[in-house]
């Protein structure tokens, strides 16, 4: 698995993880039970880290790899499949430019460095934080944004 990892440039967990989640097949063996990974696991996994670079979910990595896999099918779906994740993407892009001017609102709260007690931020921070905030939509966390491939970090 350490030489997948090596040429694959990821983390020994992140293989493990696409095997357990499916997305790749179930290596050989050998008579001592070591894994026996060839060359088309190393493609695999690096389609894998494309895929998740461009933030895809593994559902949809999932849906690609099905197309890999049957190569003589129509690409009409892998056409469909990538038009919906450009449309989620741009909603990403509105929601971070929200979330952005939100931050720049709460920053103008304590133009000045001064005691905890009488930042603005925490204190803005604090009141959204109160029982109401539980009732309210979650909005402003942007979810999938802190998941990117970093090097050996895995995917």
């Amino acid at each position: 698995m350490s030489e997948l990892a090596e040429q694959a440039d990821c983390a020994i967990e992140t293989i493990r993880f696409y095997e357990r989640a499916g997305l790749l097949p179930k290596p050989r063996r050998t008579s001592g039970n070591c894994r026996m990974y060839d060359s088309k696991h190393v493609e695999r996994v690096l389609f894998i880290r494309h895929c998740r670079y461009l933030d895809m979910t593994l559902d949809k990595i999932r849906q690609l790899l099905k197309f890999c896999d049957a190569p003589r099918e129509s690409g009409h779906e892998v056409n469909t499949l990538l038009d919906e994740h450009i449309t989620h993407v741009g909603e990403r892009v509105v929601e971070l430019q929200t979330l952005q001017r939100r931050l720049k609102e709460l920053r103008r709260l304590c133009q000045q460095a001064s005691a905890a007690r009488d930042c603005g931020i925490l204190q803005e921070l604090a009141s959204s934080a109160g029982p109401s905030a539980a009732k309210r939509p979650r909005r402003g966390h942007v979810h999938g944004t802190h998941n990117r491939v970093h090097r050996r970090q895995g995917g």
